[in-house]
C-alpha cells in the first residue's frame, strides 16, 4: 500500500538487456487438500480450531442502492473438536448458513448464526461437537457498498466524454476489511485460494485478481463473470472492480500481460503508466529470483481519493487513485509524473514482498511496506538514474527521524493486537524508517550478499508467511555475518542513535576519528542522556578518501580512514543516525560542501539543521551549511535548499524586516537559476529540471517574490480568454500561488473552474485549492462548501485539509463543530489520524489543551496519533522562541 500522499518518479521504455529470467508460463498452486493449523507463535484474533483452504464467492452489486448480495462457500479444516466455527464479518447480514462435511454421504450440520459487531466476527454454532476434518461452510448474505474506501465502495466521477456523473465500484481490504465483502478468516496467515464471480451490467467491465475465465449472458442487460482461481493468498489481497472502463495492455514477459485500466475516455493518459509497468515485472522477477506467478498484472485507476492511502497492491489487480496513475498533459506536473512511476514501482514490488511472501501478522507490516518503499527506490535508480532517486532516501530518513525522536515513537516491529492498532501501523516509521534501515543493512551486507539473502527468503516462504527473524536468518546464511544483531537493534527498539565526534587526528595520510554514541531526542533529552538506548551502528566514515566501514559495538569507537580532509561520519548517507560534530569540524565541512556529492550535501545539511532545531547546537553553523550549497547544485538539492529557505521565512512570520532580508538572500541565490530555466517548460528537458522550476516558483512565490506573483496573476487572468491557458505541468503550481493570495473574485473563478471541469482529477484539484487561501472569510466559505454534496464524497475531506495549511485552527475547530458530518467524509482507517493532521500546523498555545481534552474521550489506540501531534505542538511551542531568535541573528549577520 502506498501510504504517502505522493511519492515521486517516472518510468520509461521497455526493459532492454536486463538479466535473464525464466520463460515458462507462470503457474499457481492449486487448492490444498487439508489446511494446517496456525503456528503457535503467530498471533490471531480467531480461535485456532479451524483454517480455510478455498473460497468461492459470488456477488451481485446494486450500484444505485449501494448494496450487494453475496453467496460464499469456504472449504475449511477443523483441527480439534469444537461446537463453533468463527470467521470475521463486518457490516454483513447473514440470512442462511450451512455446514457440510467433505466426506460423501454425510448430512449437513445445522448451525446458529451469531454476529458480534465489537469483535467483527460471526460464529456458526452447531448443536453437537464438530469433529476434526474437512467441511464446506456456505452462507447467503447482504452487505453495504460504501462511499469511502473501505470494503466494497463506490466512486462517482464526471464521464470524460460526456461530463455526466457516472459510478464505478472497487474494493479496498487492507488491513481488516475483506470481512465486509464476505465471511472470511480475515488475517494474513490464513491464506487460501479464491474463486470469484459476479452478476453485473452487461455493458460494464468487471475486474479481479485473475483474468476472466467465463462470461455468461443472463439477459435483461446482465451477465455473470467468473474469474480464474487465484493463487494462494491472504484475504486482504482479494480485489473486485466494476465500471465503464477501458484497458490498455502490452506483454510484460512471456506468459504475463501488463494492463492499465482506466475510465472510458482516458486514451493516451494510460500510456506512461503502461510503459512503466511492463518492464518492472521481469526486473523484479530477476531480482527476487522468483518469476511473477500470475498471468496478468493490472493497475486500475480509481477517480477520487482517500485520506489514508494512495494505492493498494491487490495481487494481479493493483488499485491506484487516478491522480497518481494517469498522465494528463493538461494538469500532470513533473512531480506527479515522478509519483506515478514510484507509486507503481512500490505496488509492483509488493507482488513479491507482501503478496508472494506475506508477513505472518501485522506486527511485521514493515516486511511489506518498508521493503516495498526500499525497492521502489532501487527500481527507479535502475531505470531512471537521471532522476537521482537515491536523494529521496535522505528526505525519507529525515521524516522518520522527525517522528522517531519523540517519546511517542515506536519500534519498526510493533505489537499489534487490535484493528485500530493495525490501522495506525501504516506510518512513517513503518515506511520511511523501514526503508532507511534496509538501505543501511544492504550497505553493511553488500548488495550482492543482500540480494542472495532475499532470494533465499523468497524461495523458502513463497505462497506462505514469514516473520522478520526469518529474513535476517536468510541474509546471514547468504554471508552477512553479524547482520541479525544490527538489524534487531534497529527494528525492535525505538529511537535515533546520536554519534558524537570528539576528535580527529591525521597521521601519515590517514585520519583517526574518535566517536561516542548516545541517543538523539526532541522532547526527552535528560532521560535519554541518563539512560540512552544502545545500538550496534554501521559507520561509513570518510576524510577525503574512500569511506571506512566499521560497526560501532560499544559506547566509544575509533575509526581510521584514508585521507586528511574534512571528516564526514555518515558518508553516502547510508546510516540511520545523527552526527554531532565540533564547531571546527563543521567549519571545514562548510568549506568542502560545494565539492561534495549531492547526497552528502543534502544529507549533511538536513542532519545539522535537525540537530540545531533540537537544541544540540546553535542554528548558525547549520544555516552556514545551507548557504554553502552552490547556485549550480544538483537540481534536486537546489530545490530542497529553496524549500528550506521558504520554511525559515515562514518561521520568521511577524518580523517583516527579517523576512525581507531572508527573501532577498533566497532571491539572490535562486532567481538566477529560475531565470536560466525560464517560466515556461521546454520540450524534451530533463524531468528534474522541470520539477526544479516548479519548486523554485513555489518557494520564491511563498516568500513574496514580485516577478513570480506578477506572472501568476498574468496567467490566471489569461484564463478568462482561454480556459486552457494554464494547461501543462505548471498548472497547479501557478494556481496554488493564486489560491493562497486569492481575492474574492479569483476564489469565485476557481470555484467556477471546479464546477466546469470534466476531469475527476482537475475537479478535485480545483476544489482543494479553494481551501489554500490565507483569507479567513474565503477559508470559511471553503469549509462550508465541504459539507455540501457538491465537491463529492471523497473530495470534501481534502478541502478541509487544505484549509489547515494556512488556517489550521479554523480547520480543527470546524472539525470539532461538525465531527459527525466530517467523519462521514473519511474512510474508517484514517479517522483517528485525520484530526491530528489538521492540527499539526497550529501555532495557537490553546490548541494543545483542546486536543488533550478530545483525546481523553478516545481509546488509547485511537488517541495515539493525537498524542503524537500533541507532543509535536508542545515541543514546537517550547523551541520556537529560540529558533526565531537564532535564525533572525543569522539573517542579520549576512
Amino acid at each position: 500500500m502506498t501510504f504517502r500522499p505522493g511519492i515521486a518518479l517516472i518510468t520509461g521504455l521497455l526493459l532492454a538487456g536486463s538479466a535473464t529470467v525464466a520463460t515458462a508460463a507462470p503457474t499457481t498452486p492449486g487448492p490444498v487438500a487439508t489446511a494446517t493449523p496456525l503456528p503457535a507463535n503467530v498471533p490471531t484474533q480467531l480461535p485456532r480450531t479451524s483454517a480455510p483452504m478455498h473460497y468461492s464467492i459470488s456477488v451481485t452489486p446494486d450500484e444505485k442502492a449501494l448494496t450487494f448480495t453475496g453467496h460464499s462457500t469456504v472449504d475449511l479444516t477443523v483441527f480439534k473438536p469444537t461446537d463453533t466455527i468463527v470467521l470475521n464479518a463486518r457490516g454483513l447480514k447473514i440470512s442462511k448458513a450451512t455446514l457440510v462435511p467433505a466426506a460423501t454421504g454425510r448430512a449437513a450440520i445445522p448451525v446458529k448464526i451469531t454476529l458480534d459487531a465489537k469483535t467483527q466476527t460471526v460464529s456458526f454454532t452447531a448443536t453437537k461437537p464438530i469433529t476434526p476434518g474437512n467441511y464446506r461452510l456456505t452462507t447467503d448474505y447482504t452487505g453495504t457498498i460504501n462511499t469511502q474506501a473501505n470494503g466494497l465502495f463506490a466512486l462517482d466521477y464526471p464521464d470524460k466524454v460526456t461530463g455526466k456523473t457516472t459510478r464505478a465500484l472497487f474494493t479496498q481490504f487492507e488491513a481488516p476489511d475483506a470481512r465486509r465483502f464476505a465471511p472470511m478468516y480475515d488475517e494474513p496467515s490464513y491464506k487460501a485460494t479464491f474463486d470469484l464471480s459476479a452478476v453485473v451490467p452487461a455493458d460494464q467491465m468487471a475486474l479481479g485478481n485473475m483474468p476472466i475465465a467465463e462470461t455468461t449472458d443472463l439477459g435483461n442487460g446482465l451477465k455473470r463473470v467468473r474469474f480464474e482461481t487465484s493463487a494462494k493468498m491472504s484475504s486482504y489481497l482479494l480485489f473486485f472492480g466494476l465500471g465503464h472502463f477501458e484497458r490498455g495492455t502490452m506483454p510484460a514477459m512471456p506468459g504475463v500481460t501488463a494492463g492499465i485500466v482506466a475510465p472510458v475516455g482516458s486514451g493516451s493518459q494510460k500510456d506512461f503508466a503502461l510503459k512503466s509497468l511492463a518492464p518492472l515485472i521481469p526486473y523484479y522477477s530477476d531480482y527476487f529470483g522468483q518469476k511473477y506467478p500470475l498471468p496478468k498484472i493490472d493497475n486500475i485507476a480509481g477517480p477520487g481519493q482517500s485520506q489514508f492511502f494512495g494505492a493498494m497492491e491487490n495481487w494481479g489487480a493493483v488499485f491506484t487513485f487516478e491522480r497518481i496513475l494517469l498522465d494528463d498533459p493538461a494538469i500532470t506536473s513533473a512531480r506527479t509524473r515522478r509519483a506515478i512511476y514510484e507509486t507503481q514501482a512500490h505496488e509492483v514490488a509488493h507482488q513479491w514482498f507482501g503478496d508472494l511472501v506475506t508477513m505472518a501478522w501485522w506486527d511485521d507490516l514493515w516486511l511489506n511496506e518498508g521493503f516495498a518503499s526500499w525497492m521502489e527506490t532501487k527500481a527507479t535508480e535502475h531505470f531512471h538514474p537521471e532522476w537521482y532517486p537515491l536523494l529521496g532516501r535522505v528526505n525519507g530518513r529525515e521524516a522518520a527521524m522527525g517522528l522517531d525522536s519523540f517519546a511517542t515513537t515506536h519500534p519498526i516491529v510493533q505489537h499489534i493486537r487490535t484493528v485500530e492498532q493495525t490501522n495506525q501501523a501504516f506510518d512513517t516509521i513503518t515506511y520511511q524508517k523501514g526503508e532507511a534501515v534496509i538501505a543501511m543493512l544492504e550497505a553493511y551486507a553488500t548488495p550482492d550478499v543482500w540480494r542472495a539473502g532475499l532470494r533465499r527468503y523468497m524461495a523458502a516462504h513463497k505462497f506462505g508467511n514469514a516473520r522478520t527473524t526469518q529474513l535476517w536468518q536468510a541474509v546471514e546464511a547468504a554471508g552477512a555475518k553479524g547482520l541479525t544483531g544490527i538489524a534487531e537493534d534497529f527494528t525492535t527498539q525505538p529511537g535515533v542513535p546520536l554519534v558524537k565526534v570528539t576528535g580527529a587526528q591525521c597521521t601519515g595520510g590517514k585520519t583517526t576519528v574518535t566517536l561516542t554514541q548516545s541517543q538523539f531526542s526532541q522532547d526527552q533529552k535528560d532521560a535519554v542522556a541518563a539512560k540512552p538506548e544502545h545500538w550496534r551502528i554501521p559507520l561509513f566514515v570518510s576524510a577525503g578518501g574512500a569511506a571506512a566501514r566499521q560497526v560501532m559495538t560499544g559506547n566509544t569507537a575509533k575509526v581510521t580512514t584514508d585521507g586528511c580532509g574534512p571528516v564526514l561520519v555518515n558518508s553516502g548517507q547510508l546510516g540511520y543516525y545523527r552526527t554531532l560534530y565540533t564547531p571546527a569540524m563543521l567549519a571545514k565541512l562548510k568549506a568542502a560542501l560545494p565539492g561534495m556529492k549531492p547526497i552528502d550535501q543534502l544529507g549533511l545539511v538536513r542532519d545539522q539543521l535537525a540537530l540545531s532545531g533540537a537544541d544540540y547546537q546553535d542554528y548558525a553553523p547549520a544555516l552556514d551549511l545551507l548557504a554553502a550549497i552552490p547556485q549550480d547544485a544538483n537540481p534536486v538539492v537546489a530545490g530542497q535548499a529553496a524549500s528550506m529557505y521558504a520554511g525559515y521565512y515562514d518561521l520568521l512570520s511577524g518580523n517583516d524586516a527579517a523576512q525581507a532580508k531572508l527573501a532577498a538572500l533566497a532571491s539572490a541565490k535562486f532567481e538566477p537559476r529560475l531565470a536560466q530555466l525560464g517560466f515556461t517548460p521546454k520540450k524534451g528537458e530533463p524531468l528534474v529540471e522541470d520539477s526544479l522550476r516548479s519548486t523554485l516558483i513555489s518557494a520564491l512565490g511563498a516568500m513574496g517574490d514580485k516577478r513570480v506573483a506578477a506572472e501568476a496573476s498574468r496567467l490566471f487572468d489569461s484564463l478568462q480568454q482561454d480556459p486552457h491557458a494554464l494547461d501543462g505541468p505548471l498548472k497547479t503550481t501557478w494556481l496554488s500561488i493564486i489560491a493562497r493570495n486569492a481575492t474574492p473574485r479569483q476564489w469565485d473563478e476557481l470555484l467556477a473552474l471546479a464546477r466546469g471541469s470534466k476531469s475527476a482529477v482537475g475537479k478535485a484539484t480545483y476544489y482543494a485549492l479553494l481551501g489554500r487561501t490565507t483569507d479567513k472569510a474565503l477559508a470559511q466559505k471553503a469549509l462550508d462548501l465541504a459539507l455540501t454534496s457538491e465537491p463529492g464524497a471523497t473530495t470534501s475531506a481534502s478541502i478541509i485539509s487544505a484549509v489547515s495549511g494556512e488556517n489550521p485552527d479554523m480547520a480543527v475547530n470546524f472539525y470539532f463543530d461538525n465531527e459527525a458530518k466530517v467523519s462521514e467524509l473519511i474512510d474508517d482507517s484514517a479517522r483517528a489520524r485525520y484530526i491530528s493532521r489538521l492540527a499539526d500546523g497550529s501555532k495557537d498555545p490553546a490548541m494543545v489543551a483542546k486536543l488533550e481534552s478530545y483525546a481523553a474521550k478516545m481509546s488509547p489506540d485511537q488517541a495515539k496519533p493525537l498524542n503524537t501531534v500533541i507532543g509535536f505542538l508542545k515541543q514546537r511551542e517550547k523551541t520556537r522562541p529560540r529558533a526565531v531568535s537564532q535564525v533572525t541573528a543569522w539573517v542579520d549577520a549576512q
